[in-house]
């Protein structure tokens, strides 16, 4: 989870929230401390924390809740919706053909966000092609090289070209077909004047659409400063901030570029080639405060797998009433998908008890756990696959003995296909609930689910 620390404090405190008998100015004052204190630790900008928790005191204190609303409900809405503003707007991406030029300073993960950004307009549809324009670090042809063979992406560039504009303005030619060019260029240490000379050079050449600023989120509120200077020699027109997974600073870095009125576009999530999120303010605040982001599990679900397939998943989900072999079907999903823990907290806290059978210490537990769940169902009978309540002492022996597991493990499957439907039908029992969620996964209505 990104942020791990902010998002666990911010949680706190709509619990508490949630926990109060009722929600005085007091109630609303301890609140407010409580943000402040979460906000200053993930190192957002003094001033703007004191904006934001002013701003959430105001309307907690004066608006009144809008009709169906209970005044918890409300504040909630009001935190989510000051935490958003702060980060801005987002921006959209077009997946037309275009080029995209890469800049930043060095050690912020430019090269490896290159590929990165390749695997995202790739598993949309679209031919990518990279130009090795950083001509000044040693071997940055050679890690960008290896990168893309991973994904299959062609790379123009030359282990000791020494024209970092020539290799670029080659390069167009050779992608003059693509549909997206991204062009790395070289960093510095500081944002030197030859430096700024050569992007603006490269620039030119390569006609860019975007020019994205890399920056480490470790730089924290310095990313403002940095994102401000390059933006006055090239005029970026967007942010993406690398390593943002479990740093404290992280908060730092998003407000303060947000300051700036640089867009954040995307936000390395992690060291894997697909860890790479379009950043969307509304989301990204609605899965740190547990409220889950179900648009882009939709997202990741429709790149594993056919719609029709997705539908019919989704329907039976919804329903509750589902066996073993639809969970098996899920399973084979999910781990399509990505790691199942990063998926599990796309999901909302409401579905606490589908999450609880994979919260584990060791993430690397999780893929694990997931590969060992496999091959225990493939050592059930049909018949125990469709009446998992048939599953009793001598059939776990059996299906243990199987599966090379221990009965203890065949235990923690059932478990969570119990945990998991239950937590599925008292979610969508509430239709109010159920129809909102429909909406927000672009599904009609399902008839038949009232009353389960």
């Amino acid at each position: 989870m990104v942020l791990d620390s902010l998002a666990t404090s911010l949680r706190g405190t709509l619990k508490k929230i949630a926990n109060a008998s009722n929600i005085d100015k007091d109630v609303i004052k301890d609140v407010v401390k409580d943000i402040q204190r979460a906000l200053l630790q993930a190192d957002v900008n003094v001033k703007l924390v004191l904006q934001i928790t002013k701003e959430v005191e105001r309307r907690a204190l004066e608006e009144k809740p809008p009709p169906g609303m209970s005044s918890r409900e409300h504040v909630i809405r009001i935190i989510y919706e000051e935490l958003v503003r702060i980060l801005g707007e987002g921006k959209d991406i077009s997946l037309k053909k275009h080029v995209i030029m890469m800049v930043g300073l060095y050690g912020q993960g430019k090269t490896t966000t290159c590929a990165k950004l390749a695997k995202y307009f790739q598993k949309r549809g679209l031919k990518v092609g990279l130009i090795a324009g950083d001509v000044h670090r040693p071997a940055a042809f050679d890690q960008l090289k290896q990168l893309a063979e991973r994904l299959n992406v062609p790379v123009y560039g030359f282990p000791k070209a020494t024209n970092g504009v020539a290799v670029v303005k080659k390069g167009m030619e050779q992608y003059r077909d693509f549909d997206i060019v991204i062009v790395d260029t070289s960093g510095r240490h500081s944002l030197e004047d030859d430096l700024i000379e050569e992007m603006r050079q490269i620039n030119d050449a390569c006609g860019a659409d975007e020019r994205f600023l890399v920056l480490d989120a470790s730089v924290g509120q310095q990313a403002g400063p940095q994102a401000q200077a390059f933006h006055d020699a090239v005029n970026i027109t967007g942010v993406i901030i690398t390593k943002l997974d479990g740093t404290a600073k992280g908060g730092g870095a998003l407000s303060a570029v947000s300051i700036t009125k640089a867009p954040v576009t995307f936000i390395g999530v992690g060291e894997h080639i697909e860890d790479l999120e379009k950043f969307e303010p509304p989301r990204f605040i609605s899965r740190m405060l547990g409220m889950g982001d179900l648009q882009t599990l939709l997202e990741k679900a429709q790149e594993s797998m056919d719609k029709d397939n997705m539908d019919d998943v989704a329907r039976k989900m919804m329903s509750g009433k589902f066996t073993l072999i639809e969970m098996r079907e899920q399973l084979e999903m999910l781990s399509k998908m990505g790691p199942l823990d990063k998926l599990m907290g796309l999901l909302p806290q409401g579905f606490a008890g589908m999450k609880g059978g994979f919260e584990l210490q060791d993430k690397g537990e999780t893929q694990k756990r997931l590969r060992s769940f496999k091959v225990i169902l493939s050592s059930m009978t049909k018949y125990e696959l469709e009446n998992p309540k048939e599953i009793k002492a001598s059939r776990i022996r059996r299906i243990a003995l199987g599966a090379g597991v221990d009965q203890k493990d065949v235990r923690s499957l059932l478990k969570y296909y119990n945990m998991s439907q239950k937590a599925v039908k008292g979610f969508t029992s509430n239709r109010r609930m159920r129809k909102k969620l429909m909406k927000q996964l672009q599904m009609p209505e399902m008839d038949g689910l009232d009353g389960m």
